[in-house]
């Protein structure tokens, strides 16, 4: 690599760093709906069907399907949530909007390189967060809260990857993943007699912490026309965040779940390209996301040890895309993507605070080549506004009652990819 290219990609790398800070995401549950602009045009599908270097976040192996490419991209998101509370007897009752903080400016990048025939690396960085809500009329002002009401998780996910071609056509590939997150809430003051640290549950600002975990990847090409694709990503152990120890369960630790999955593209022509992908993403097994409220009331505080959580189940989430050669400048993009609603009807409540519940997701997209190394790529997605009505949400110690949340989401996307001879 030249002198000049290290350069664009080390200041792109940089530039994209940090910028991660404000970024916030929530599509499937709390994780994005795809990985790189081309992806989230085509309904979110890359596990077996890669076409640029953001890519290899969904599955390392892909790293030696893409030549030499930077990757460089922007999104433009704005989620649309809240909630609604009825038959309330403590005061709650009302429509309540979350949109006090809209929309977000969302930053990713990828570099892949080729090692000679049978290796290649490269690296993401790249955004993520999804529990974010600002409340200006505080649904809990009743209750005594005093300020804005909600959260804000950010995670920053940085990916290195290897991969090997262990035989013709067929090729794995790893990635050690780190995330840097912070956290932060406000305005939820009345629950700190149900904290087991009543200083460490609301307004202490944001606190960061660090973790790591792995990503494996296959990628298998059956014939001129098939393409098998699987990955499977570890839970991401992080550290504590040590502000919110009487907020979230074991002291406030706050893991990232694990996830897997396996996907299908089929060459149709020379110029159409269908693909499909199938996760599985854990949320149950992160106790602050996956523990039921109702531990509260089984004597175990916010903060313990397996203490109470929102309530997060895992889901199962499909994705299917087309990419459409309409000439040797122009591809075509769109997609579908449906993920499982992980907030059970019972734990609506809490998740005033986190309403990840999107679950139908329509996009389109398109690449123009402007010059032989140059790539534009723009991409638009809209995720319906769902609600999730609550079924004995709201305990009687809160009032009783139900509480509704909602979510939809719109986002606009841009890059510039840059392909090295």
């Amino acid at each position: 690599m030249t002198l000049c290219r290290r350069a664009v990609v080390a200041l792109a790398l940089t530039a994209s760093a940090l910028a991660m800070p404000q970024t916030v995401h929530a599509t499937d549950g709390y994780f994005l709906n795809g990985m790189g602009a081309k992806a989230k045009g085509a309904g979110g599908v890359a596990i077996a069907m890669p076409e640029d270097a953001v890519s290899i976040a969904a599955n390392p192996a892909a790293a030696l399907e893409l030549g030499e490419r930077l990757d460089i991209g922007l999104e433009v998101f704005v989620p649309q949530r809240g909630a609604q509370i009825s038959g309330n007897a403590a005061g709650l009752n009302g429509t309540w909007s979350g949109d006090g903080a809209n929309p977000f400016v969302l930053p990713e990048i990828g570099y892949v390189r080729q090692l000679g025939d049978n290796f290649a690396a490269g690296i993401v960085l790249s955004g993520n967060g999804g529990m974010n809500t600002n409340y200006k009329a505080n649904p809990f002002a009743s209750f005594g809260a005093s300020g804005d009401a909600g959260v804000n998780l950010r995670q920053i996910f940085i990916t290195p990857t290897l991969a090997a071609r262990i035989a013709a056509n067929h090729s794995i590939g790893v990635s050690p993943i780190i995330v840097v997150q912070s956290f932060s809430v406000t305005g939820i003051q009345p629950f700190t007699a149900a904290s087991s640290a009543p200083a460490l549950m609301t307004n202490n600002g944001d606190d960061w912490s660090t973790g790591g975990g792995v990503r494996i990847g296959y990628l298998g090409h059956f014939g001129k026309a098939v393409s098998l694709g699987a990955f499977y990503q570890s839970k991401i152990w992080a550290g504590r965040f040590d502000k919110y120890a009487g907020l979230f369960a074991g002291r406030g630790d706050f893991d990232v779940p694990a996830s897997w999955g396996f996907g299908l593209s089929v060459k149709a022509t020379d110029r159409l390209t269908f693909g499909a992908d199938y996760k599985r993403i854990e949320y149950s097994d992160v106790q602050s996301v996956g523990n039921p409220l109702g531990r509260l009331f089984t004597g175990t505080p916010f903060g313990a040890d397996n203490g109470p959580g929102f309530g997060w189940r895992d889901i199962d989430v499909i994705k299917f895309g087309a990419a459409f050669k309409a000439n040797d400048a122009i591809t075509l993009r769109a997609g579908y993507g449906r993920s499982d609603n992980p907030v059970p009807a019972s734990e609506t409540f809490l998740n005033l605070l986190a309403p990840g519940v999107v679950t139908d997701h329509f996009t389109a997209g398109a690449t123009i080549r402007v010059k032989g190394n140059l790539e534009l790529t723009g991409y638009v997605m809209r995720a319906p506004r769902n609600t999730v009505r609550g079924a004995n949400s709201i305990p009687m110690p809160y009032g009783g009652g139900e509480a509704d949340v909602h979510l939809a989401e719109t986002a606009v996307g841009l890059s510039v990819g840059f392909v090295f001879q």
